[in-house]
């Protein structure tokens, strides 16, 4: 295979449909559900998603199926093994961004420049407008082979939704396997005997820009605080705070420019572990909590969101490692 880099198309993107294809849940009854009846299950088992009456209104629908045939009746009675399926209907999703711009592509990776406002994967209410369903249509338009859509390239890592920049995507197992390992090489070290010398220099450095509240003194901070998952009211798996009992973290914040009109600060994160929100945690920590209602604003200060970019010093350590 070659090397070279593919520059033909610069960006591509297609148009988000005005609803999603909906989503299917699946249960099997489990013997404790035995002689449940239809209505019975799901109201208690998903008391949180919908109230009785709303999901006796899912069923006399014909939203919900069992063992492949849709149940109407929701005083039917289950059977342990019985597979359930509940269909809910496509919806119109957020608004959200569909043209990505390619920064590198070859044969076992492609480099994208992820803007703000596209979230990666499928998740709430973005089950369809992602980045990855862009990757598949954008593979299912240049080849139509079913071998070539199921090996659509897939993110090795991810951005939050309101964050732009360096977004990779792995074409090949082998890459998805190599990438995903220089990843996690700094966050399987931080918490470590940080004496020990690192073997050689780090494949993939993660930086990012922020815009903060306040006025930082320092012109460079290293927070080294674990973060970790509190139970919170309404939040099923719970909140990630910083947490003296949770897994270490480090960020290395610098001062990139000081505002002392409107009191903020741009600085600049390089982060040695990816802990979930680790940067909003940890300038929040600090008592220099991201700004909120900066999106998308262009100023002296660049393009300032929660995180702006990440940069990655990837090309000349990763690519001869690949083959």
């Amino acid at each position: 295979m070659s090397n070279d880099s593919q520059t033909q198309s610069l960006a591509f993107g297609l148009l988000w449909p005005e609803l999603n294809d909906g989503l299917h849940y699946t249960d099997v009854v489990p013997p404790s559900g035995s002689e449940l009846t239809l209505i019975e299950f799901y109201s208690s088992m998903y008391k949180n998603s919908a109230p009785l009456q709303g999901w006796l209104q899912r069923i006399q629908n014909g939203q919900i199926s069992v063992d492949g045939r849709v149940v109407q009746d929701p005083n039917a009675i289950l059977s342990v093994g019985s597979e359930l399926v509940y269909h809910r209907l496509p919806w119109k999703e957020p608004d959200a961004p569909h043209v990505l711009e390619v920064l590198y592509e070859d044969d076992d990776m492609i480099a994208l420049n992820k803007p703000s406002g596209l979230q990666v994967l499928p998740g709430g209410l973005f089950q369809q407008r992602t980045v990855l369903r862009q990757l598949y249509w954008r593979v299912r338009k240049q080849n139509s082979s079913l071998a070539s859509q199921e090996s659509h390239p897939v993110p090795v890592h991810r951005l939050g939704r309101g964050t732009s920049g360096i977004l990779l995507c792995a074409k090949t197992k082998v890459a998805k396997t190599c990438l995903a390992a220089y990843f996690s090489d700094g966050t399987s070290l931080v918490g470590a005997n940080r004496k020990a010398k690192r073997s050689g220099t780090r494949k993939i450095s993660k930086i990012y820009r922020a815009l903060v509240t306040g006025i930082l003194g320092e012109d460079k901070v290293v927070i080294n605080q674990p973060i970790g998952i509190v139970r919170y009211p309404g939040v099923a798996k719970g909140l990630y705070v910083a947490s003296p009992s949770g897994k270490p973290a480090l960020s290395k914040v610098e001062v990139l420019e000081r505002d002392g009109q409107q009191n903020r600060t741009l600085v600049q994160v390089e982060i040695e572990s990816g802990r979930p929100h680790q940067i909003r945690i940890h300038l929040s920590f600090m008592g220099h909590p991201l700004l909120e209602g900066t999106r998308g604003l262009r100023t002296r200060f660049l393009e300032t969101v929660a995180i702006t970019c990440m940069h990655i010093n990837l090309f000349s350590h990763i690519r001869p490692r690949m083959r």
